[in-house]
């Protein structure tokens, strides 16, 4: 019998955390996804999502994980000072970037945002051993566990990095935050996504938006369903909500995105779903 393999949405919007009545039923908080490779927890960006992660392991004793950040921005980055394990000097966590290498790396990034001036507790002072790695989007390489991860570069103001987890024959893709040429698929993202199980996709605008604000580094539904397609990948999840959309607008989203190509889902904070 294979191991499990899960993902868990622990934050699912996108720019800033926007908690409330209206957003109740999908959640508010930013960017952060939690893999379980059998025994080995990968976690896809840390965002203010991550804090809830972090709430649930207190008190599990030492851990040692990984930490794959698809960019800096805030709402990518935020929850990281507010993660719980990082205050256990038991613990280990391996933190990698891939936009950084060729400009000074990810440390130093990370070293700005906890600066005294923003953040009373700098990233030398967490208690657990955190090693900052940077690669160049478009490589691969192994974790822990039996785990293979391939990753391509993302249409992004200031850079971003795709994901393809792979373990025992099985893949889930987070493809966040991207934008796109209409009529013109991007090869990278094809080749990341092909055949994949699961592809989790920045689905911000919906077509209208997107005709506004084509350079800003986010997708629409629509695009996913069609690289979904053309790459031959299973189950399509919209990801990174617009903080202005309330729940029944993601209904509508997802109603629509569902009558389109059967199978798709709109993440929601807590929603597990399993390979």
């Amino acid at each position: 019998m294979p191991a499990s393999f899960e993902v868990r949405f622990r934050g699912v919007r996108g720019s800033i955390a926007c908690p409330g009545p209206g957003t109740a039923r999908y959640g508010g908080n930013t960017a952060c996804i939690e893999l379980r490779c059998g025994e080995r927890l990968v976690v896809l960006d840390a965002g203010t999502g991550l804090r809830g992660l972090g709430a649930d392991l207190a008190g599990r004793g030492p851990l040692e994980a990984d930490i794959l950040l698809s960019h800096t921005h805030l709402d990518h980055v935020v929850g990281l000072p507010f993660f719980t394990p990082l205050f256990d000097a038991r613990s280990r966590f391996a933190l990698r970037a891939g936009h950084l290498a060729e400009r000074g790396g990810v440390r130093p990034v990370l070293e700005r945002m906890l600066s005294p001036e923003l953040f009373p507790v700098p990233l030398g002072g967490f208690a657990a051993d955190l090693r900052c790695i940077d690669f160049r989007a478009g490589e691969e390489f192994g974790l822990a566990g039996g785990i293979h991860v391939r990753t391509a570069p993302l249409d992004h103001p200031g850079g971003a990095t795709g994901y393809r987890v792979e373990f025992e024959g099985r893949s889930a893709c987070y493809v966040s935050d991207t934008g796109h040429v209409p009529g013109k698929p991007n090869r990278d993202i094809l080749g990341l996504i092909e055949g994949a199980d699961i592809v989790i996709y920045d689905a911000m605008f919906t077509e209208e938006e997107f005709a506004r604000h084509p350079h800003w580094g986010h997708s629409t539904w629509n695009e996913g369903a069609r690289l979904c397609e053309a790459a031959g990948a299973d189950r399509l999840v919209l990801f990174h909500h617009d903080p202005r959309r309330d729940d029944e607008a993601m209904d509508r989203l997802g109603a629509d995105a569902a009558a389109c190509r059967p199978g798709t889902r709109v993440a929601r904070e807590g929603m597990v779903l399993s390979l």
